[in-house]
């Protein structure tokens, strides 16, 4: 009897599979197997491309002759720590037993991508294959993926374009890092007084770095201009005051007069001075003549529903998360099936989904009995009452909410209704995350808000002076959200009095004064507004109705922005501010800058990125071929190693980038002076330094002197663990830490353990003494 054969991303996922499509077989390792299926799983990527020296072991030794490298046939190798789980795979595909198999990996091109590098690996031709691709991780949705699963071919198109634009990173990192380390490393080295420097180039993560630097330099170079409004102070009805503020509008006697700072005040006091001297400030019976008072209402639309941009900036903005903080805690709402898939770029829903839309609506109106919810929160409830008892969303499909044109692969992220189990177990964050995502999506069934703006123009002489006001008139969508940033607005009471102003009516001058302003620099990019610039190509656009009409192809994809982020935090280009999300270059960071920008600069150019991206884009949707785009690819390689390789020795390159390596050297000994940590305890590897910690590690204050202790925090994710510094210290203290709750990567079977740093001494921790069916659950 022939079975089929179900491969997942991860276990976690290979478990809803199998209980989704009733598999109840036995657990073994690292595979689920019934009479009738087997279930097994990847654990992220399994092979990867294999490095240069593997082509040829000259390359092992970097050289400037043997760029650059653009080999004809890739190469790929199975990742050595994940071996044992490719194997099984291996066994499982190759089974003369297995007719089909569903691919089940993540449904995007990184998806796509770990498997087909498996099936590449493996070469069994012999078999059905098919493509499941679902939303979420509902029941439903598991079912009616593999009940629609298309053949695994329907899909080569994506699977070029994920091949492609890893083999895109993979040459241009390769090249133009080998290129321009032997080029100006040692000249970057020298003047930040570092022994050796490698200077790490990438497609998506050099173009951020170079935003981000930019963006500090137009802070560092700004100049704050002072400048002089001019407010009025005017009466009517003996009691009733309201203020103005002039412009020079074109009847006024100063229009484009070169006095003027733009056409809002004076570019000096004495100008201002004389301007209320000429206005009459010593009159004390001066008057003013309202020209118009103007009324209308404003509409303010529902905004969009999320994509993972949009959340990483909310979180950032409203919790201070960080991007990849945001999507592990979306993954994890993903994974407890309680919305549909994070990674993704639209905002929209598809009619298919809008045709259904009452089953989620249904499903989170069980929140209350669920879900334990402040009292701010328990209003959902009464929300979702509203929009069922008065059919709000039966016309769900006539919005703009709703677009087929805008989605790619995934619509946006919505609540499936599914899995509100899970919620009271929820971290704090992961709860406002979801309650953020349910109110969302609940606003977009709620009419507009409304607001009454008022305008009013008051002259003195021919000069005019500009009163608005805006108050909301009817809450709308606005009662659901209830956002702390809604839109300021004035006294409701002060309006009605103000509309009772005619125009032509005579109000009295109580007071003119002067106001000093200035200038501002640009912001800093937060880690949302970077994740949202990277979506635009480097447009910062706050106005998020006119950021999705000019979005195309971003830089980068919502997949794999917060990793770009990471990496330059871990290679020490950028900082980031864990209290205010604020990021900043590095010393070292300015100086790579400098050296792309002297040599490549179009690697900085976010337009350029993007329209990578767009390409990549394109050979998914079948516009163009691989080979078009890979001939494109290696020209601008060859092309840019020529054009460093001839400059590479010309002292005008070199004086840039050995003057900008100097001011980093500068800036980077008064942030060693500032930065002061806490010590975790003594090193146990050389002894005499002291364990430190920052975002992605712990580490030996001797680091400088070759120390070689290092831990990631990360390191024994696999096992369902994340270190911290409370248990690095009993580990330094004790030597070990007893009844640790671990899962088994291999069977996600929940076990107790010991942790113990290894012999060697360098940071790496030994799992020792597993009980099996001891581990405590949630």
């Amino acid at each position: 009897m022939s079975k089929v054969l179900y491969i997942t991303e991860k276990p976690s996922v290979a478990l809803e599979f199998a209980k989704a499509l009733n598999i109840k077989g036995n657990k073994k390792d690292g595979f689920i197997e019934s009479n009738e299926a087997v279930v097994t799983w990847c654990i992220g990527h399994l092979v990867t491309m294999s490095y240069p020296e593997k082509y040829d072991e000259k390359y092992k030794k970097w050289s400037l002759k043997d760029l650059p490298f653009l080999p004809q046939n890739y190469k790929y190798e199975v990742i050595q720590n994940v071996k044992k789980q490719f194997n099984v795979i291996k066994t499982q595909m190759k089974r003369t037993d297995i007719s089909t198999i569903y691919v089940c990996t993540d449904s995007g091109r990184e998806g796509e991508y770990i498997y087909r590098l498996v099936d590449e690996m493996v070469q069994v031709g012999d078999k059905i294959k098919k493509r499941v691709w679902i939303d979420s991780q509902t029941e439903e949705e598991i079912k009616k993926g593999v009940k629609n699963a298309k053949p695994l071919n329907h899909y080569d198109n994506l699977g070029n374009a994920a091949y492609l634009r890893a083999k895109e990173d993979y040459l241009m990192g390769i090249n133009f890092s080998r290129l321009l380390t032997l080029s100006y490393g040692r000249t970057i080295s020298k003047n930040l007084g570092k022994k050796y420097v490698v200077i790490a180039v990438g497609r998506v993560m050099t173009c951020v770095l170079g935003m981000i630097v930019q963006r500090e330099r137009e802070i560092r170079d700004f100049v704050k201009t002072p400048y002089y409004k001019i407010i009025a102070n005017f009466s009517f009805e003996q009691s009733i005051d309201y203020d103005g503020e002039w412009k020079a509008v074109e009847s006024s006697k100063f229009y484009m007069s070169p006095l003027l700072f733009k056409d809002i005040g004076f570019r000096e006091m004495k100008s201002a001075e004389k301007f209320i001297s000429y206005l009459g400030e010593d009159n004390a019976d001066l008057t003013a003549i309202v020209e118009e008072v103007k009324k209308k209402k404003e509409t303010k639309n529902p905004p969009l529903l999320y994509n993972l941009a949009e959340l990483q900036n909310e979180l950032s903005k409203k919790l201070k998360l960080s991007p990849d903080e945001t999507l592990k805690i979306a993954q994890k709402l993903y994974e407890k099936k309680m919305i549909t898939y994070p990674r993704t770029d639209a905002r929209v829903l598809s009619n298919a989904v809008a045709i259904e839309i009452g089953s989620n609506l249904m499903g989170i109106s069980h929140m209350k009995e669920l879900c334990k919810l402040d009292s701010e929160d328990e209003k959902i409830n009464n929300f979702i009452q509203k929009i069922l008892n008065e059919n709000l969303h039966k016309d769900l499909k006539k919005t703009k909410y709703v677009n087929d044109k805008a989605i790619t692969d995934h619509y946006a992220i919505i609540p499936t209704g599914q899995g509100l189990g899970s919620f009271n177990k929820l971290s704090d964050y992961e709860k406002k995350a979801f309650i953020m995502i349910v109110k969302r999506f609940l606003a977009i069934f709620y009419p507009p808000a409304i607001f009454s703006q008022l305008t009013i123009i008051t002259k003195i002489k021919t000069e005019s002076f500009f009163t608005t006001s805006k108050v909301c008139i009817q809450e709308g969508y606005l009662e659901v959200l209830n956002d702390s940033n809604k839109e300021a607005v004035s006294n409701f009471e002060k309006e009605e009095t103000l509309k009772k102003l005619k125009k032509g009516q005579k109000v009295k001058v109580e007071k003119l004064e002067i106001k000093e302003s200035e200038t501002t620099p640009p912001k800093r990019y937060n880690s949302g507004s970077i994740i949202l610039a990277m979506e635009s190509a480097g447009k910062l656009i706050e106005d998020e109705e006119l950021r999705e009409q000019i979005k195309g192809s971003g830089i980068g994809t919502s997949a794999t922005r917060a990793e770009i982020l990471n990496k330059l935090q871990k290679i020490y280009y950028i900082e980031l501010n864990k209290k205010t999300q604020i990021l900043a270059p590095m010393p070292l960071g300015e100086a790579i800058y400098d050296v792309v920008n002297e040599t490549i600069p179009t690697l900085l150019k976010p337009e350029l990125t993007a329209s990578w991206e767009k390409g990549l884009g394109m050979i998914a949707s079948g516009e163009i071929k691989s080979d078009e785009y890979i001939a494109k690819l290696e020209s601008y390689i060859r092309t840019n190693t020529q054009k460093v390789l001839e400059n590479s020795n010309k002292s005008n390159t070199l004086k840039s980038v050995s003057i900008h390596s100097n001011d980093a050297k500068r800036s980077d000994d008064t942030r060693e002076k500032r930065a002061k940590k806490p010590e975790l305890g003594k090193c146990i590897s050389c002894e005499t330094g002291t364990i430190l910690e920052n975002s992605k590690a712990f580490y030996c204050s001797n680091w400088k002197q070759k120390c070689k202790f290092t831990l990631w925090k990360n390191s024994l994710e696999l096992y369902g663990l994340d270190l911290n510094s409370e248990m690095i210290k009993e580990l330094i203290e004790k030597g070990k830490i007893d009844k640790v709750n671990i899962v088994l990567p291999q069977t996600m079977e929940k076990c107790e353990a010991t942790l113990e740093f290894k012999e060697s001494k360098t940071g790496s921790i030994e799992i020792k003494n597993v009980t099996r069916g001891s581990g405590k659950g949630e």
